[in-house]
């Protein structure tokens, strides 16, 4: 079994789990600060750029994920929307796909796992990936044999990076494991067989 955590926007490494593992997403888990629980990367015309969901009390020692809610005092989302336009807006599928995800960048979500969980399923009905991992509402014990990628720095031995034409390509070296967006906007619907070639 895979137990992944809570993530904004995952990565593609991420996605390749869930579509060849049984995972599960353990929301019991104590919040982890700059992690891929509220914090994504996508590739803009300047390089790499992180995303990241503001939230509030964040700074509380062992706040289980599932209780961290989101703070909208300031214009994140605003701001997240205009750099996927700005950085993808001209990647071949990003048209169809935008209206789907706009909405996860007007409306509010109070909890954090709601706003990763809700936008995680919207991805993956656009990537026609039927299967959907189990959610944990309490701490999930790591057992022989588990592969557990939420330490911070968990490193994946069974991923290897597969490319694939993104969307500065003509000006800047592939970006491997960046946010499943990126896949996304770039091959559509074929976003599942790179998924499949990224798995030892």
């Amino acid at each position: 079994m895979t137990i992944l955590p809570a993530a904004y926007l995952p990565s593609v490494a991420y996605v390749a789990h869930l579509l060849r593992d049984e995972c599960v997403i353990d929301v019991g888990e104590h919040y982890v600060k700059r992690s891929q629980r509220n914090r994504a990367r996508i590739l803009t015309a300047h390089g790499p750029m992180d995303l990241t969901v503001h939230l509030r009390d964040a700074n509380r020692p062992q706040t289980p994920v599932r209780d961290v809610r989101i703070d909208y005092s300031k214009r994140w989302q605003h701001q997240h929307w205009l750099a996927l336009v700005s950085a993808y807006g001209a990647s071949p599928y990003f048209a169809y796909f935008a209206p789907y995800l706009e909405r996860f960048y007007t409306q509010r979500f109070d909890g954090l796992v709601d706003y990763d969980l809700g936008l995680l399923g919207v991805l993956l009905d656009l990537a026609a990936v039927d299967r959907r991992p189990r959610i944990s509402e309490s701490y999930v014990e790591a057992r022989p044999g588990d592969l557990d990628l939420r330490p911070k720095h968990a490193k994946d031995p069974a991923f290897a990076a597969e490319s694939y034409v993104q969307v500065f390509s003509d000006r800047m070296d592939f970006v491997p494991n960046l946010s499943f967006a990126d896949l996304l906007f770039a091959e559509g619907r074929q976003s599942v067989s790179v998924l499949r070639r990224c798995l030892r």
